[in-house]
């Protein structure tokens, strides 16, 4: 399928306007990342807590924040996951092993307090472990006259939470219980009296010590420029080594620019990020390593064309594939940013830019380097006979004093 065909674009006029654009997003980006002391990191990077709890009703989220922010030393972040699940991301930064602890233990007790029952004596059913239910339901159980061994406790509270857990961690009525194995009616009642049904769960708690962080941070650092080395190399034993040049300068250039922009937008660098940057630079050397194999075939039947009529009668047979490919994917990605809420924003917004970014690279910064290069070496090529042939005038002219005298 071509949506394209016979086009005859002069798409290296272009170039300067290009090269130019990416040289002041480059440059404003670099400046931001200069004056925030490096991009903007996550929980996952600089060390932190991130809980992600779920409600069972829309949660107040200024209610959130201003109760955690009274119980903690420093205000945290407090964010919706997505529209409709009734999700909240809630994060603490920086600190050592116990301070991240201590934090841990204040959101919790917080949280607790503003929305549970803390004063009734009662366990927590919906943020309660099959080990905390059996201990809690092991004596009224027996003093109900309900006469279970300690494995049978174990496996009817190993059910009610599966139960529970089956239902998205969250039950709001105790009825909802009801086919459990062994959940008689006696069960229920000591249960109703022992428990009871807090309206938010912990769905996970990351805690990320500074160490941790670092390690991480390096490994990213290192994946990335992994990534481009080998990308280097390959397309260097495939192609001429400036062809290799210009791809691994064209991914540069675009994991430059995603990250200034990441910077300029006051944006959290992540692990779903680093990913994302991964992708984009994948992405990128593909749609470049497209019109280089078609540079590639074109000069082996046309070796006497201008390079820079080769490049652009190159890049327009593969307008076609370029347009459907990198169009399709930017509306998936655009639909992950509109739509995927705070938790894949991130990673959408590093795929838009990349793809933008990556597919005008391929052609008006990878190509165009390639055309530089050819160019200067052949004016070398041309001025170094014209030095050669000076000397033997020079020596005429020597021999011709030496006969006059």
């Amino acid at each position: 399928m071509e949506l394209f065909k016979q086009t005859n674009f002069d798409f290296l006029k272009w170039k300067w306007h290009f090269i130019g654009a990416s040289l002041v997003l480059s440059v404003a980006g670099l400046v931001s990342l200069a004056v925030h002391s490096g991009p903007k990191l996550g929980v996952e990077f600089k060390g932190g807590m991130e809980m992600d709890v779920k409600f069972a009703s829309t949660p107040n989220i200024v209610k959130i924040r201003s109760a955690l922010s009274d119980a903690l030393s420093s205000p945290p972040s407090v964010q919706t996951v997505l529209d409709g699940t009734n999700e909240v991301l809630i994060g603490t930064e920086g600190g050592d092993s116990r301070l991240l602890e201590k934090n841990r233990a204040l959101v919790l007790a917080t949280l607790a307090e503003t929305f549970g029952q803390t004063g009734n004596g009662k366990l927590d059913l919906n943020n309660a472990s099959a080990g905390q239910l059996a201990d809690r339901l092991r004596d009224p159980l027996q003093k109900a006259g309900v006469q279970l061994s300690d494995p049978q406790v174990a496996a009817l509270a190993k059910a009610i939470t599966t139960s529970r857990d089956s239902r998205g961690g969250l039950i709001t009525n105790l009825d909802q219980l009801r086919g459990v194995d062994g959940l008689t009616p006696q069960v229920q009642t000591v249960l109703n009296q022992e428990c009871y049904l807090s309206p938010y769960t912990m769905r996970a708690i990351d805690i990320v010590g500074p160490k941790v962080g670092d390690e991480l941070r390096q490994q990213a650092l290192n994946a990335t420029l992994l990534a481009l080395a080998g990308m280097l190399v390959y397309v260097g034993l495939r192609f001429e080594w400036i062809y290799g040049v210009g791809a691994v300068i064209a991914c540069f250039h675009d994991t430059i620019i995603t990250i200034g922009l990441f910077s300029l937008f006051g944006k959290e660098i992540t692990l779903t990020v680093i990913a994302a940057l991964l992708t984009l630079v994948g992405y990128s050397m593909n749609d470049t390593i497209v019109i280089f194999d078609r540079i590639r075939e074109n000069n082996r039947l046309n070796n006497r064309e201008k390079l820079a009529d080769l490049i652009n009668r190159s890049v327009n047979q593969t307008l076609s594939r370029t347009v459907m490919t990198s169009g399709l994917t930017f509306l998936a990605v655009m639909a992950l940013f509109l739509f995927g809420g705070p938790v894949l924003h991130g990673f959408a917004f590093a795929l838009v830019v990349g793809i933008l970014i990556g597919t005008y690279s391929s052609v008006f910064v990878a190509s165009p380097i390639v055309l530089f290069w050819h160019n200067f070496a052949d004016a070398r090529k041309k001025t170094a006979p014209v030095a050669v042939a000076a000397k033997p005038v020079e020596a005429v002219r020597a021999a011709k004093t030496k006969k006059v005298r």
